[in-house]
């Protein structure tokens, strides 16, 4: 499981806190434990994020924190150490896949699967299935585009929407994730069909309608001689007159989207509601307004002047403070003064609050859209209702707290209807039925895929062998047969890299012709781009840290001025390289193409290879830092990564703890590095040049690079 936002701990999870800390956090607690409870799990590890602050409490430090004896959670370090709220958090989600890579290469296996939740895990989700071959299912708890539509139609303008949310990125991932991930999990058939349905990309066949389990153990109706706790009874009556009336419960966060200033516009406009009922809004916990997040500040400003408005004192409560554990008295309260909880939502993809208050025996009023139909249509406890409408909302909660015997049939069929539908049994065993299918359909499919079989896992890798192709991998025949020879024989636990300035189309073409396996790696592009074989799937994290302080618009009208200087085709450049062949020997000294670069305040990396070519790339890629990222991400040391190279764009690249190798051929520019510590000039050229170096540098003889024939028996 990852689910990346908010604040995720085992005991009393602070559900409220916050918009980040809400419904998802508890629905992903209990569905860790819901599996990890069935026999047909091994294991269920939660991965989160690790959030380091004096402002909280240090459990959401701990690296790792046990829930049951098979199941526990594992935080891992995502930018600031602070607390950041879910939008913040996209630039730093790259940073959390290498860390989960870490994390898995630590263990003794992988994951079956993947079950990212929200949009944020799933970008996680995606490259960890890509790379480690791990089906992905996700859940999106709540969807962009929906999220867009009501914003829009709330006054937004799409900028101020942009600049808050970054919903242009949430969305687009959302259409990858659909697009690639094995199965998408909704909690409605209205979900499945509607609100997916805004995407281009959405694949029907693999959305599972499961409708979201609950734990029943804690929400159930009071007995005759239930009697509230004392913080209940002090934090809820004490706003009010006639405390004993019928209670209209509602609890939600303060968001606009909850429609809690329409709850009290209903119950404002109808004075008989008042007289028959009180009305309870419990949402989240708070100090002093004035502290909280502006939104919800608004909105909890805006209840205040509405029950001023209409002289509401005494008969509306907002307690400021519940922990977790008085949910469950909070709805046994008003199934004790025969109320009716109402979710007032302006939409509703599900609602959980809806299946705790049937199972606590209350009678429900809901939105006549999303989730709630199906709850209403299982359960049979309550009525559906335009939200908008005031008048039609202060109908609907009138009828039913003045319901009679109508009112104590609802409360029946709302607990029986939750055990029979909404139950965490009932969901896992869907649930697992389906995982099943799509572990079958994934051992399958790679049963299919031969080179996924001699090839292992990038996350086994021990060690690196990075070479690049022009004039060292390719260019002897014969050296290339004796070197395919032995990386076939010592695969085991060897990661295959290219690093070429060619870009990937053409490494792909020339490594074909030249019967070259698809190498795990394919750094091309001198660097500025990575890929992973065989599927050829881009690091998105690589993408992510080489576009910082890069403007490649700005730079090649600047390098205009450059005398000199004739750009390659089409074919040559990228979204992270600009390539010009260089035809004039007027061509100024690279420190002064630097120093006019950054009098525009420009960064980039300039590579001069074979006297003949000039590559400008970010400041931050290059075929070296490409080397090193890749020692980070999947933590192998550079003493165990063994490079070889022949020109100037390859410098980088072999300097530095790395082991390079220099093949006999080599352009004159490379002279300057003889001497350098742990460089290696061949007296072979080519292949037979990269072999002599493995040779030099004992590569693969210790422990964990074993060839794969049998060793043969010690004396």
């Amino acid at each position: 499981m990852v689910s990346v936002h908010g604040l995720i701990r085992s005991k009393e999870p602070e559900l409220g806190r916050d918009p980040d800390t809400g419904g998802q956090v508890g629905y992903v607690l209990d569905l860790v434990h819901a599996l990890a409870n069935n026999t047909g799990v091994e294991k269920v590890d939660l991965l989160t994020r690790k959030v380091e602050s004096p402002s909280i409490s240090a459990d959401y430090a701990a690296d790792e924190e046990a829930l049951s004896p098979n199941s526990r959670i594992v935080r891992l370090r995502c930018g600031p150490r602070r607390y950041i709220r879910k939008e913040a958090l996209w630039p730093y989600l790259d940073e959390f896949v290498d860390r989960a890579l870490q994390h898995f290469k630590a263990q003794d296996r992988l994951p079956d699967i993947l079950h990212t939740h929200y949009a944020d895990a799933g970008y996680i989700g995606l490259q960890l299935s890509n790379m480690l071959n791990i089906p992905q299912i996700h859940t999106g708890h709540s969807l962009g585009r929906v999220k867009l539509q009501y914003l829009l139609e709330g006054g937004m303008t799409e900028t101020q929407i942009e600049r808050r949310f970054r919903i242009s990125r949430r969305i687009d991932v959302e259409e990858q994730v659909l697009d690639q991930a094995a199965m998408i999990i909704a909690s409605t058939r209205q979900e499945a069909d509607q609100q997916y349905g805004l995407y281009e990309r959405t694949h029907p066949n693999r959305i599972k309608v499961i409708p979201p389990g609950m734990d029943l153990s804690r929400f159930h109706p009071p007995d005759r001689e239930w009697r509230p706790s004392q913080a209940i009874h002090e934090e809820v009556d004490r706003f009010l007159t006639k405390p004993n009336k019928p209670m209209i419960l509602t609890i939600a966060r303060a968001d606009r989207r909850k429609n809690l200033e329409g709850l009290v516009e209903a119950y404002g406009q109808s004075p008989e509601l008042q007289d028959r009922s009180n009305l309870v809004i419990v949402a989240g916990n708070r100090d002093e307004i004035s502290n909280l997040e502006e939104s919800a500040a608004q909105i909890l400003t805006n209840i205040l002047l509405l029950i001023d408005k209409y002289a509401l004192n005494g008969k509306v409560s907002m307690p400021k403070h519940h922990q977790p554990d008085e949910v469950p008295e909070l709805f046994r309260l008003a199934a004790k003064r025969r109320g009716v909880f109402v979710n007032s939502a302006i939409t509703e993809a599900f609602g959980l609050t809806l299946l705790e208050a049937a199972a606590s025996g209350i009678p429900i009023i809901a939105p006549d859209d999303g989730g709630p139909i199906d709850i209403v249509r299982h359960c049979r406890n309550g009525l559906l209702v335009e939200t908008l409408n005031p008048a039609a909302l202060a109908d609907a909660l009138l009828a039913v707290v003045t319901a009679g015997p109508k009112w104590r049939q609802w409360a029946r069929n709302g607990v029986a209807g939750v055990k029979n539908h909404y139950a965490w049994d009932a969901h896992v065993n869907k649930y697992l039925k389906e995982v099943r299918q799509v572990i079958r359909g994934s051992r399958k499919a790679t049963r299919h895929r031969i080179e996924l079989l001699h090839k292992p896992p990038l996350i086994h890798a021990s060690r690196i062998l990075a070479l690049d192709i022009d004039n060292v991998l390719l260019g002897d025949s014969d050296g290339l047969r004796k070197l395919l020879e032995w990386m076939d024989e010592h695969r085991k636990g060897t990661m295959f890299a290219v690093a070429t300035g060619r870009s990937l189309r053409e490494a792909l073409a020339v490594l074909r012709e030249n019967n070259v396996p698809t190498p795990e790696v394919l750094i091309s592009s001198v660097g500025s781009e990575i890929h992973y074989g065989p599927k050829i799937l881009p690091d998105l994290g690589w993408a992510t840290h080489i576009r910082y302080s890069w403007r490649r618009e700005d730079t090649l009208i600047a390098l205009k001025e450059v005398p000199g200087l004739e750009p390659q085709p089409m074919p040559n450049q990228g979204e992270f390289k600009i390539s010009y062949n260089v035809t004039d020997s007027a061509i100024p000294p690279l420190d002064q193409v630097s120093n006019l670069l950054a009098s525009r305040g420009l960064r980039a990396n300039l590579i001069y290879s074979h006297g003949a070519f000039l590559d400008v790339l970010p400041i931050r890629a290059s075929k070296g830092r490409a080397i090193r990222y890749l020692s980070y991400k999947w933590s192998v040391p550079l003493e165990k990564i063994l490079v070889a190279g022949d020109s100037g764009n390859d410098e980088e690249m072999l300097e530095g703890r790395t082991l390079g190798v220099v093949v006999g051929n080599y352009s004159p520019e490379l002279e300057r590095l003889r001497g350098h510590h742990q460089i290696y000039f061949a007296k072979s050229s080519y292949a037979l040049g990269v072999l002599e170096g493995i040779e030099h540098y004992h590569f693969c003889e210790a422990r964990g690079c074993a060839s794969n024939h049998p060793a043969e028996p010690q004396a």
